[in-house]
């Protein structure tokens, strides 16, 4: 590691802590409100709760305020099995869309298995199909927001979006995620790039150039 990204990653640390914690206290009032809503329209439990994979893959548990209803239990072996799309309710798609599903991942960079900026954090299955290039996107903590998230979301391709996430390691500084941060409020005043046509957020991701999840994923 350069000794650059050595100091940065120190300097990083401390600044998503003291930004997590402002966070927290200052959007305590919406955190609490959304928590309501998602409990009075979807029900529990409000937090949906996932392990994914985290710095140098080690796996742990993110936090986002749920956005699908209760898969239904079929009365037979003949009844479809819905889709994510079809749990996905229109109150899930207005929180994806503004990021407020989000939200509960602050607990995450408080912890340090998150950082406010980096690359998302995806499935655990998905760690062995990666190549040797793409793995290197968990040489860093993944993030609330990153490089590939404000430069299409869930719209672009696997393949860019995991080249994206490892030029993100690659050129990481505050300068950078500073121009992510900044990207990012524009991207979600706008609501680019939720999701892949015809998915609940992506497609999923089967090999080294591919096409994303669709599982309570970005």
């Amino acid at each position: 590691m350069k000794r650059s990204h050595r100091v940065y990653d120190a300097v990083k640390r401390v600044l998503d802590i003291l930004a997590a914690v402002v966070l927290l206290v200052v959007a305590s009032p919406l955190i609490a409100a959304t928590a309501l809503l998602v409990r009075v329209k979807l029900g529990s439990p409000v937090i949906f709760k996932q392990r994914r994979p985290g710095h140098d893959g080690r796996l742990f548990t993110v936090y986002k305020f749920r956005t699908m209803r209760d898969a239904p239990v079929p009365s037979s072996a003949a009844d479809a099995v819905a889709t994510d799309s079809d749990r996905l309710t229109r109150f899930g798609r207005i929180l994806r869309s503004t990021s407020l599903d989000e939200l509960p991942e602050l607990i995450n960079v408080v912890f340090g298995q998150m950082s406010i900026v980096g690359p998302r954090p995806l499935l655990p299955e998905y760690l062995p199909r990666y190549n040797a290039e793409q793995s290197r996107r968990h040489e860093v903590r993944p993030g609330i927001t990153g490089w590939a998230q404000v430069n299409g979301r869930n719209a672009v391709s696997w393949d860019e979006r995991l080249k994206m996430d490892v030029w993100y390691v690659d050129n990481r500084s505050l300068a950078l995620d500073l121009r992510i941060l900044v990207m990012t409020l524009t991207t979600v005043f706008r609501r680019e790039g939720v999701s892949a046509d015809g998915h609940a957020t992506m497609r999923p991701f089967s090999g080294s150039v591919a096409e994303d999840d669709n599982r309570e994923d970005s």
